[in-house]
């Protein structure tokens, strides 16, 4: 006789194994790595969110540009945001769109 909880391991399981649960775990041990190499270095208030998020963005926002042939509507489309929006963000995060 099976119990309930193998049923809800097996569906846990499940759910662990779409692309983007495996992405985030991924992502996770990543950050966690990259959170312990910053709050060995920071002095006073941690400014480690703040740092971590422009981290992701730049490099989201390098991606987009790489795969949209640094067409920026492009890049925008595919990161699902405004163009405007776009070039805002690549200025307050210092991207330079130029290739190479």
């Amino acid at each position: 006789m099976k119990s309930k909880r193998s049923g809800i391991d097996a569906a846990t399981r499940e759910v662990r194994t779409t692309p983007a649960a495996v992405a985030e775990e991924v992502l996770e041990k990543r950050i966690e790595e990259i959170a312990t190499i910053l709050s060995t270095t920071e002095a006073g208030k941690s400014r480690l969110y703040d740092e971590v998020m422009a981290m992701v963005e730049r490099s989201l926002f390098r991606i987009a540009l790489e795969r949209s042939n640094h067409v920026k509507s492009t890049a925008a489309v595919y990161l699902g945001i405004n163009r405007n929006t776009f070039q805002n963000k690549m200025i307050k995060l210092g991207i330079d769109n130029h290739q190479g």
